[in-house]
């Protein structure tokens, strides 16, 4: 797929259409693809499939990462070209590799552990600097504790690199920051 940059977005399987969740994941593909992103996502159900379709519906490409861990769920409608590995870790790392930046939209257990092991790259410097953004104030309380501040100082199990995840407040400004950090790389 070209030399164009590839966005990682990590999210619920459980939104469906009509659900806020699902049309605000639709409206993040969309945007995305508009400033000339590829789109990649688990390739399952819930914002997987909306950031997808939102990617389509706007001209732009698609990646659906699956393992064959996850037998019952299918790869959705909207994926131009699906990548499949054999285990969910090989999966999460597909999903990390291919990135040039990334989204954490609302989840549970699954997108937690997604943020957690980006952040942890980022933060070790295991892999090269890459944006991260987080939608909305879903992960805030997250972010704010693990960045918790004690006494005026930094807690000891904060970030070591600085502020690596970006909280932004929709997804226009998801795309506006992603294309501001990478454009000037």
């Amino acid at each position: 797929m070209g030399g164009a940059l590839v966005v990682t977005v990590f999210g619920s399987s459980r939104p469906h259409e009509g659900d806020a969740d699902y049309e605000e994941a639709r409206i993040l593909g969309r945007s995305l693809a508009k400033h000339g992103f590829f789109v990649c996502s688990g390739g399952y159900g819930g914002v997987m499939e909306a950031v997808s379709r939102g990617a389509k519906e706007a001209g732009g490409k698609t990646f659906g990462v699956t393992a064959e861990f996850f037998k019952a769920a299918k790869l959705n409608a909207w994926i131009d070209v699906e990548v499949r590995r054999e285990s969910w870790e090989e999966r999460l790392f597909e999903l990390i590799r291919r990135a040039d930046g990334f989204v954490a939209c609302k989840g549970g257990t699954g997108t937690l552990v997604e943020l957690a092991v980006v952040w942890e790259m980022l933060n070790k410097s295991v892999m090269s600097e890459k944006p991260f953004a987080v939608l909305g104030d879903f992960w805030q309380p997250v972010l704010d504790r693990v960045r918790e501040v004690e006494l005026g100082h930094p807690a000891p199990w904060g970030e070591a690199n600085g502020r690596l995840v970006y909280r932004a407040t929709s997804p226009d400004d998801v795309a506006n920051h992603l294309t501001m950090k990478l454009k000037q790389a």
